[in-house]
């Protein structure tokens, strides 16, 4: 089963920290998705976890809704 994207369509990028306020991945991990492998994509969502509480503890306001 292919992994899926965590975007939540809420498509705004966060000027400090690069990252989109929805799922929480750079510009250049949002174009690389569908070209990354199943490993590849499972990096980035490794990674989203530790955003979601950089981005949640700085006051900037993520979207909380489930990928």
């Amino acid at each position: 089963m292919a992994t899926a994207s965590p975007c939540t369509q809420v498509c705004t990028l966060d000027a400090e920290s690069g990252w989109c306020l929805g799922c929480l991945r750079s510009i250049d991990e949002i174009a690389a998705w569908g070209a990354l492998d199943d490993a590849g994509k499972r990096r980035v969502l490794a990674a989203l976890p530790s955003r979601r509480v950089a981005v949640l503890g700085s006051g900037i306001q993520a979207d909380e809704r489930p990928a």
